[in-house]
């Protein structure tokens, strides 16, 4: 087995999310899922086949977000995963419909930081083994950091 670990294009002022699933219809039920929950956003949702053809399934209403998805799922390698690029929009306004999806399995990550999929290879394929997103922790959150984090929480409507 060898292990690699795989940069993800992220877009400029976007997010992705990357995940497992298992069936062709996937992309369109994602496709779905995001279009009726966030209508504004962008996106471009790439699903890689394990079986048949084995293709990369691809859609959205973004070209340029589709060809990053694409890119991303082509570099990762691995059979039912999906890479979703996305702007206009947050993750965190998808991800329960998106989790709702009956194909979806996992979620490996939502995120705009700098991305590292780290992949195994076999002889019948590859496999996401996980993420690494963005850097490592540099300290322990302080009383100003905590009410930087409650204002902005608040400042971009989450909280009250």
């Amino acid at each position: 087995m060898e292990l690699h670990a795989v940069r993800l294009v992220i877009p400029e002022n976007g997010n992705v999310i990357v995940g497992q699933s298992h069936f062709i219809k996937t992309v369109e039920d994602i496709y779905e899922a995001i279009v009726g929950t966030v209508p504004q956003m962008k996106f471009g949702v790439a699903f890689n086949e394990a079986s048949g053809a084995c293709l990369i399934r691809v859609d959205g209403n973004d070209p340029e977000l589709q060809s990053i998805a694409t890119e991303n799922a082509q570099m990762i390698g691995a059979g039912h995963i999906f890479v979703i690029a996305m702007r206009d929009g947050y993750p965190i306004n998808i991800l329960p419909r998106i989790r709702e999806v009956p194909e979806v399995c996992a979620i490996y990550c939502a995120t705009a930081n700098a991305l590292e999929v780290v992949v195994a290879q076999t002889e019948q394929g590859r496999g996401i083994l996980g993420v690494i997103d963005g850097s490592s922790p540099k300290g322990i959150e302080g009383e100003a950091d905590r009410d930087w984090r409650h204002g902005l929480l608040r400042k971009i409507g989450y909280k009250r």
